[in-house]
């Protein structure tokens, strides 16, 4: 199966199109982060999303951890998908899910090394789908995504055989190692900021680059 591909960091309308244009499934919009690129409004957050087709997923990226914060952000940006890119214990997990039914939980696993693996199989039967990415939560300043690194692919794939769940794999992809990527891991999904990016900008000739490496990728 290809992977569906999502383009991460979307910073205005303009940029959702052009990533639909390519061939997006999903777009990532970014709130408030403790660091790292592509932090937007959460008005704007919502304007994107109301101007992205159905079919296309739009994902909020939020670093709160409890149910009730990130209650309160979807309310005011209104994605179909949430991405919880820090730890969310089980019991939010589950007040989410009660909470909104229809709308889509995706938990980010930062794959620092086996302990990833116990981490996602915790968590991966409250959610839709796991998200394995490159950050470092044990640092004074968390590391939450976007750090342009790749992880160890042969523990992404452990994960992903482990834990039943559609898998969508982050970290450091670009044109030259997405088939690489593919080929170790079988991700459902592919996920992309850095790497399409040119002085933080989307890059239509690396997001075009991108986008049909991944198409070919097996």
């Amino acid at each position: 199966m290809t992977p569906r591909i999502k383009i991460c960091c979307i910073s205005s309308v303009a940029e959702a199109r052009l990533a639909i244009a390519h061939g997006a499934h999903a777009l990532g919009l970014v709130s408030a982060m403790p660091s790292g690129p592509g932090v937007i409004d959460e008005n704007l957050i919502a304007e994107i999303v109301q101007s992205v087709p159905p079919a296309v997923a739009t994902f909020l990226l939020t670093s709160q951890q409890t149910a009730d914060a990130i209650l309160e952000q979807h309310r005011r940006c209104k994605t179909n998908t949430l991405q919880l890119v820090d730890a969310v214990a089980p019991t939010e997990l589950i007040k989410l899910r009660r909470a909104l039914p229809g709308i889509a939980l995706v938990q980010v696993i930062h794959v620092t090394g086996e302990e990833s693996i116990d981490e996602a199989r915790e968590l991966a039967p409250y959610v839709d789908a796991l998200l394995l990415d490159s950050g470092n939560q044990k640092l004074p300043v968390k590391e939450l995504g976007g750090t342009g690194r790749t992880h160890d692919w042969t523990i992404s794939r452990r994960i992903r055989e482990s834990c039943g769940k559609p898998l969508f794999l982050a970290g450091g992809l670009r044109a030259n190692n997405v088939g690489d990527a593919v080929a170790q891991v079988e991700p459902f999904g592919l996920d992309i900021c850095s790497g399409v990016r040119t002085d933080g900008r989307l890059d239509e000739a690396k997001l075009g680059d991108f986008c049909a490496a991944a198409r070919g990728a097996r």
